[in-house]
């Protein structure tokens, strides 16, 4: 089967059976408010003894608590817990998302995504990679928490490149048949939430049709001009340290000689269209010291064409209205707008790192910062 039609497939999702209280059910992801208790007191509070994922995750503020073994093992401890009460029923089937975001609602489709199809490293070539660096610091709580669980409760949302909406127009055709998984208010205002259950065969056959489609070698060379030798199917905007370290409890499990078959390898996530509207994007900037000369190494790596502008607005303000791959740039000399000719990346994000990362390994007085 081709990699990219592979990647990706129907999963078998878990949700509480009717009744259930979704208000409480429904937790925000581990590594929110870390810094404050209050919060999660909070939801404490609201929870009580009610039905609820925050009996199965831990949150990060406990990373370093003195009972973080025990909590781990209460974790995982619920979850067979919930299983064996038949609290969970389960869905073969695409989950198609409506959230209530700041900037309108986001629609989102959870699927099941390969992990032998996914890498972390900055180097990757697979079809689903990282937007963001890996600390692996942080991976061994979350390892151990998923190592002996019962199930998974993600929180990693995966982005793909469809301007034309491709990927979800078989479900917006199918949308008022769907059947309603929930459809409740979340605590603390976070919003609204509803699911739909994708179960029809042809429909699920056409959304991951199109979601393969996008990275045809036809496809990618008119949308990046690039080859399509490694198509970057899927970037991971959200999450990425608990697929990191999904990835690693299956590269555990194959060392251990598990079947290709085995349940580890897949992992579920959210896919969300990089062009719906609800999306927002802050840059994080790239700040690269002691680098005499980078800024003329860069541009001639990327074939630029180089236009100095008056000031960083302007510079914003160019970028945002480009149809190409444009990136400010930032110097002694001045602000200018650099137009990339020769990327090596789809995404000018990418092209940009990949020349900062050759950069420092050859450089090792040169030092680099992230800053948002």
């Amino acid at each position: 089967m081709d990699d990219q039609a592979s990647a990706v497939r129907v999963p078998r999702v878990l949700l509480p059976q009717p009744g259930i209280d979704i208000a409480r059910w429904a937790v925000i992801a581990c590594d929110q408010f870390t810094a404050e208790p209050d919060y999660w007191a909070e939801v404490e509070d609201v929870v009580g003894d009610a039905p609820s994922t925050l009996r199965m995750i831990l949150p990060e503020l406990y990373l370093h608590a003195p009972d973080v073994a025990e909590r781990v093992a209460a974790c995982q401890e619920t979850m067979r817990r919930y299983e064996a009460e038949g609290i969970l029923e389960a869905h073969e089937a695409l989950l198609y998302v409506e959230r209530q975001v700041s900037r309108g609602v986001q629609r989102g489709l959870l699927v099941e995504i390969d992990l032998d199809a996914y890498d972390f490293r900055p180097q990757a070539r697979t079809p689903i990679r990282a937007t963001e660096g890996t600390v692996i610091d942080r991976l061994p709580p979350r390892v151990a928490v998923r190592r002996d669980a019962d199930l998974e409760l993600p929180h990693v949302l995966v982005l793909y490149d469809d301007p034309d909406g491709a990927v979800l127009a078989a479900v917006d055709a199918a949308r008022d048949t769907l059947r309603t998984a929930y459809d409740a208010d979340l605590m603390a205002g976070s919003g609204h939430l509803r699911g739909f259950l994708v179960e029809d065969p042809d429909v699920q056959a056409a959304t991951l049709a199109a979601l393969a489609a996008l990275v045809t070698p036809e496809a990618y060379a008119r949308r990046y001009g690039l080859a399509a030798d490694a198509p970057l199917l899927l970037a991971v905007g959200d999450g990425n340290h608990s697929l990191a370290a999904a990835a690693t409890i299956w590269a555990e499990h194959k060392a251990s000689g598990a079947g290709p078959d085995h349940p580890a390898r897949y992992a579920l996530v959210e896919l969300v269209n990089l062009h719906d509207p609800s999306l927002h994007f802050e840059p994080i900037h790239r700040l690269v010291t002691h680098a005499p000369g980078l800024a003329d190494a860069l541009v001639a790596a990327v074939g630029g064409i180089v236009t100095p502008v008056p000031d960083a607005a302007a510079a914003r303000d160019a970028v945002a209205d480009a149809t190409g791959q444009v990136f400010a740039l930032v110097s002694a000399a001045g602000v200018a707008v650099v137009e990339a000719r020769t990327p090596s990346h789809q995404l000018a994000v990418g092209t940009v790192q990949a020349f900062v990362d050759g950069w420092l390994a050859e450089h090792p007085h040169a030092e680099a910062d992230y800053i948002h």
